[in-house]
């Protein structure tokens, strides 16, 4: 099938090709013959065999003659509705058409970049091709020969389609959105050699002395931690520097301010911030303000502000402590960007920073090194999510780690919560039996703890291994002005009822009718007897009244009987169960009875309880 798919792809491009030959003049056949092979050269057949010669042969030559005049450093981008009319072709999408000095990232910026509108991409086309333009930007060359100083560029040529949008202002949002995402890639990637200096000129001051007073233990953990940061575990997207300043007027607290001509990558313009209040010192948390004043020499968390490039996540931000001549604090180095995939699977206790706030957790542990909690507990700190390794504090860490050990197999609902330090979301780990897990009972837990923090979740991960639980990661976005006050215990417990299935809630009922050794048998015969429309329509309650009668039936082989008036009836309403083993009472032989009581029937509703592998109605 795909060898098919290729020949009915070619066939495709052939047709193509037919067209360039046969509607361009002969000056601007080759060229364009050539960047068509490009063009479609590594898409997915299914991604294009669906569409006429015709829009291909549009969508081609559009993005060709856009690309014709363009300047090294410029990024070329154009979001429209192709019509016949007005463009010469059309596309069932919007279309965005991008032109760039190659450089990475650009794909998944651009494409999240969409995302964060709602929209979802049908296709990308991406090519990188080389080309030499004069001095004026005008494209003179398509060449296959690789850079040798002929003045040829490589290029990016990204054609993508999405979601049609309508109305010129939303095309031009669109459009700036992605233009200011190209900015920031290119930003991002121009100083990342300038960024990584600025981590080995951290590496040469603490190194030389700087911050003197702190142990030389934790000097040698910063120093092991930057420079495995350098090593391919972080991408670099920016860097600047604060400087501590006197208090403004009619204030206690210091200023932190920009250095000026400071900032590197997406944080070159001072403008741009990464953390709400940063420099509004006396606005900070206490413990912010501590950690921003103390001697520690390093603080990783994450920043407000989300990336542009690469992931659309919050960033990951290292602060690093600037030291006058007398050892006092006078600023922070500030490095933001993406720890990268080997960050995340690489083992904690490899990890500088991280392999000492694990061993301090082992420790005040103090389990035997060998013994099964001591395994454990290392189990559960090797697969704790690094973001939240990397963030916690060592106390919190401890409890958290502590309680999700005491989880163990007993299948239970359990909530473990920490605030951010800056009090902009919740992190909060929600642990429930795998055969309960659904995207139902998921959405239902995302309601209760956005009701109790008072924020929305931002994002999810959930865990299904071998582990009796699933684990469900929210992060909880809250307002750091208007912080919520949580009761814990309080919101495990709506947790705890709103996983409970109509069986959980029937062992309980049944339990406290009947007390647990009868209940629990009771338990063993009905749990899975009730057929669903029953469940949907009467509680576990009124389930251990029926079980009764249909003991009774069962033990004396005769019928048994219901006159009632739920809760929710009306006056003139009564309700009738009839309890008869193996077949149903004929409604028949019902109704002259009920009619002799003046009584008018509406409706009937049987439903088959199995008992025992014995079907009762």
């Amino acid at each position: 099938m795909a060898l098919k798919a290729e020949l009915l792809k070619d066939e495709l491009t052939e047709k193509i090709i037919r067209q360039v030959r046969g509607r361009l003049s002969r000056d601007k056949v080759e060229n364009t013959e050539r960047f068509i092979r490009r063009f479609y050269a590594n898409v997915p057949p299914d991604d294009i065999l669906q569409a006429s010669p015709d829009q291909l042969y549009g969508a081609a030559l559009a993005i060709w003659q856009f690309a014709a005049q363009r300047r090294r450093g410029e990024a070329k981008v154009r979001v429209y509705n192709p019509r016949v009319e007005d463009n010469g072709w059309q596309s069932p999408h919007t279309v965005a058409e991008i032109v760039n000095d190659d450089m990475p990232f650009l794909v998944d910026s651009v494409t999240s970049a969409l995302n964060q509108f709602g929209l979802s991409v049908h296709l990308v086309i991406h090519p990188i091709v080389r080309v030499r333009r004069d001095d004026e930007g005008r494209l003179v060359e398509l060449t296959d020969a690789p850079a040798n100083g002929d003045g040829s560029l490589a290029e990016s040529f990204m054609h993508v389609e999405f979601d049609t949008q309508t109305g010129a202002d939303r095309l031009r949002e669109i459009h700036n959105a992605l233009a200011r995402v190209l900015g920031d890639v290119r930003a991002a990637v121009e100083d990342w050699r300038a960024m990584r200096a600025k981590v080995l000129e951290v590496v040469h001051d603490v190194e030389d002395g700087a911050a003197r007073t702190m142990p030389e233990v934790d000097r040698i953990e910063a120093v092991d931690f930057l420079q495995w940061v350098d090593d391919d575990h972080f991408t670099f997207l920016g860097y600047r520097e604060y400087r501590f300043g006197p208090p403004a007027e009619g204030a206690s607290e210091p200023t932190l301010a920009v250095v000026a001509d400071s900032g590197l990558g997406v944080l070159r313009d001072p403008e741009v911030l990464v953390f709400d209040g940063l420099r509004n010192f006396a606005a900070l948390p206490p413990e912010v303000r501590y950690f921003l004043r103390s001697p520690n020499l390093l603080m990783v968390t994450k920043a407000n502000r989300r990336s542009t490039v690469h992931r659309p996540v919050h960033l990951d931000a290292i602060f690093v402590k600037i030291f006058n001549e007398d050892n006092e604090v006078v600023g922070e180095r500030l490095f933001v960007g993406l720890f990268t995939s080997t960050a995340y699977t690489q083992s904690p206790r490899d990890i500088p920073y991280l392999r000492r706030k694990v061993a301090r957790v082992i420790d005040r542990a103090g389990f035997a090194p060998k013994s099964h909690d001591a395994k454990a507990l290392m189990h559960i700190l090797e697969h704790f999510p690094r973001d939240e390794l990397v963030q916690i504090t060592d106390d919190e860490l401890l409890e958290t780690a502590l309680g999700i050990l005491h989880l163990q197999e007993r299948q239970r609902v359990a909530l473990f919560a920490r605030r951010d330090p800056f009090g902009r979301f919740a992190s909060c780990f929600v642990f429930v039996p795998r055969d309960r897990y659904d995207t139902a009972l998921r959405l239902r837990i995302q309601g209760i703890l956005e009701k109790s923090f008072q924020g929305t979740c931002s994002t999810f991960y959930t865990q299904l291994d071998e582990d009796v639980h699933a684990r469900i990661h929210y992060i909880i976005k809250t307002d750091p002005n208007h912080l919520a006050e949580v009761d814990l215990d309080t919101v495990e417990a709506q947790l705890v009822e709103t996983a409970r299935t109509w069986p959980d809630r029937l062992h309980a009922a049944l339990v406290d009718a009947h007390g647990e050794e009868r209940g629990l048998a009771l338990l063993a015969r009905y749990a899975n007897a009730f057929p669903l429309g029953y469940q949907e329509r009467f509680s576990a309650d009124v389930a251990v009244v029926d079980i009764d009668r249909v003991e009774a039936v069962v033990a004396t082989g005769t019928l048994g009987m219901n006159l009632y008036r739920p809760l929710e009836a009306a006056d003139d309403e009564l309700r009738f169960k009839i309890y008869h083993a193996d077949t149903p009472v004929p409604l028949s032989d019902v109704l002259p009875m009920l009619e002799r009581m003046d009584l008018r029937v509406i409706t009937e509703m049987p439903y088959q309880v199995s008992v025992g592998g014995l079907d009762r109605t």
